[in-house]
């Protein structure tokens, strides 16, 4: 029997592969490529190169100086987005080939785990930074702030005009639980896990934001019903996919608004050390997805920070907070945003067998 080792190798590949030819035609994906695009095959096979990277691209004019030297040509972090695939940078790698004439095969190379490690370390640093500020705050400011809220109230008693002393009693009870938040990051116990129905925790998730915040939003879900339990704590998770929530609700359109909750099982998505001090699996990806108007391209690297945010009465906790969360599940969250589509992504461990 006589095997493609060519095309076995390419489809096991966890890097995107396509073949083009001289007319820009797609010849060849493999699945990688699939996953990258979102599309299948099929679909893929019948549109050109130029219909999937975003126009004016600096890819064709690598393809065709990979062409003129007959050689590998390779670019570093080009930018693929498109308002149909979100956002993309990737490594390039252009190969040309021998058959067909003109013919070339293309290699992309997403951040490498490396880098997505990297970025939940950076993080969850910034959170670490909080423990003990929040000590602090929570020891000089809360005792103060009573104070201060004492001596409004007994002016209130004294005096006919009470919107003064109103305003200082609300600004105080604004600025005592802003600390109350902020002592969430001082809480440095370990994390008491179970197996949890991740599915469930969505369900609680989208009837409280229905009951409450997001009642004119459309909620869609595309549910893995096959997802084994994750490790983690119910509440805490229910904390982080409602920060969520209410992110995806507050960035939606007045008009067509739509909050997509997905689940699915990524197998082979492991993490090293330095996430959770041993080769750690995270099959499990939930995903948030909204079509409101995405979040600036500067204010990307640094939306889990704490203080960080684009909501005009926003503390810029919440995020950070998720990032605490995941991270003490050892997890990983990523976003990903364009124009009409953010994503949050969150890998998490499954529940060991037996649990």
């Amino acid at each position: 029997m006589s095997i493609d080792l060519s095309a076995l190798v390419a489809n096991t590949l966890p890097m995107p592969v396509l073949v083009a030819d001289a007319e820009q035609r797609l010849l060849y994906v493999n699945p990688a490529a699939e996953q990258f695009f979102g599309s299948g095959a099929g679909l893929l096979l019948k549109q050109k190169l130029d219909d999937l990277v975003p126009f004016g691209t600096p890819l064709i004019g690598l393809i065709a100086q990979a062409r003129a030297r007959g050689a590998s040509v390779s670019e570093r972090t080009m930018d693929l987005t498109t308002p149909r695939h979100g956002e993309r940078v990737a490594d390039v790698t252009v190969t040309p080939l021998a058959k067909p004439d003109g013919a070339v095969v293309l290699t992309l190379q997403e951040a490498s785990l490396a880098q997505r490690i990297d970025r939940q370390l950076l993080h969850r640093g910034a959170v670490r930074s909080m423990h003990g500020m929040a000590a602090v705050l929570a020891h000089e400011i809360k005792n103060p702030l009573a104070g201060i809220r004492g001596a409004a109230q007994l002016l209130e008693d004294q005096t006919e005009d009470k919107t003064l002393t109103q305003l200082i009693c609300d600004e105080t009870d604004r600025i005592r639980a802003l600390i109350d938040r902020m002592e969430t990051f001082g809480d440095t116990r370990s994390l008491t896990r179970a197996p949890v129905n991740i599915h469930e925790v969505l369900d609680r998730v989208r009837k409280l934001a229905e009951a409450g915040f997001a009642r004119d939003a459309t909620f869609r879900e595309t549910f893995d019903p096959s997802l084994p339990d994750v490790s983690g704590n119910f509440d805490q998770l229910v904390q982080v996919f409602l920060n969520l929530v209410r992110n995806a609700f507050d960035a939606l359109p007045e008009n067509g608004g739509e909050i997509v909750l997905t689940s699915g099982y990524r197998p082979g998505v492991r993490f090293g050390a330095a996430v959770a001090g041993e080769r750690l699996s995270l099959p499990i990806e939930i995903t948030v997805r909204d079509n409101g108007k995405g979040i600036a391209p500067e204010l990307m690297p640094h939306i889990f920070d704490p203080f960080v945010t684009t909501k005009t009465y926003g503390t810029g906790l919440g995020l950070a907070l998720v990032a605490k969360i995941v991270g003490d599940h050892g997890g990983v969250v990523e976003c990903d945003s364009a124009a009409a589509k953010t994503v949050f992504r969150i890998l998490l461990p499954k529940a060991a067998e037996g649990a």
